[in-house]
């Protein structure tokens, strides 16, 4: 269920003199159903909470599920999970197919952590094989996802990919705006890609119209290199590093 549903009013009670289907009109039950949601909610935060525990510095690498085995967007993929992998970091992904699984590759390839945070979907997306034993988390909530994500990367990398890939790098760079996370660097990996994007937050959005200030930038990058993308995050912490938040 949607737990982001408005609750019925006057306008919900009739559409053409019928009570659309996702509408419940006993207040009673629907506070008894959130009550319960909030359980389940609390019980994907502690299951997260609990496998991280002991979880080192970790990078988080997003991207589309669409993307095939061996192009060359899976191969890059792939060839910074395992150069993440060779620095020390674990690498988080989202657990399913295309990017996700050929960064989970990589990881396990250099012997380094590989971690996945699923997302249940109507489409039923499946874990990835290369994810570790004992290292998947599945989620029903994205929010609590987005926490996860958020609370225990040292950096987010985002190569090609649609609207679940823009909408976990808006919400880094909102919340590291905002002052509710730590800075970490995000990091788009692409600039073919990712490059008219970049541009236009920095020509429209800073430039022109002054809507975000010119240190709104400073932790966001557009690379193609994944040697550079290694020295981007270690040039970041040179003092070690924290949780987020």
């Amino acid at each position: 269920m949607d737990i982001y549903r408005r609750p019925p009013g006057k306008e919900d009670e009739k559409i053409g003199g019928v009570v659309p289907q996702h509408v419940s009109l006993n207040r009673e039950s629907d506070f008894m159903a959130d009550g319960w949601r909030v359980f389940k909610i609390m019980a994907e935060f502690v299951s997260g909470f609990e496998m991280m525990s002991e979880a080192g510095p970790a990078v988080a690498v997003f991207g589309s599920t669409r993307v095939q085995s061996g192009s060359p967007e899976f191969l890059l993929a792939e060839k910074l999970g395992h150069l993440l992998a060779t620095e020390g970091f674990s690498v988080i992904t989202g657990g399913g197919p295309g990017v996700m699984m050929a960064a989970n590759k990589g990881a396990q390839s250099a012997g380094g952590e590989s971690i996945g945070f699923n997302i249940k979907l109507p489409n039923q997306q499946q874990p990835n094989k290369y994810i570790d034993q004992n290292k998947l988390v599945s989620f029903q909530y994205f929010f609590v996802r987005k926490v996860m994500f958020m609370k225990y990367a040292q950096a987010f990398i985002a190569l090609p990919g649609g609207f679940g890939t823009l909408d976990e790098v808006m919400e880094a760079i909102t919340l590291i705006q905002t002052g509710k996370s730590e800075r970490f660097p995000v990091i788009l990996v692409g600039k073919s890609y990712w490059g008219g994007l970049y541009s236009w937050i920095e020509e429209s959005m800073y430039r022109e119209n002054g809507y975000i200030h010119g240190d709104d930038l400073e932790f966001i990058y557009l690379e193609d290199r994944p040697e550079e993308v290694i020295e981007i995050i270690k040039r970041f912490y040179p003092d070690g590093y924290s949780l987020n938040f």
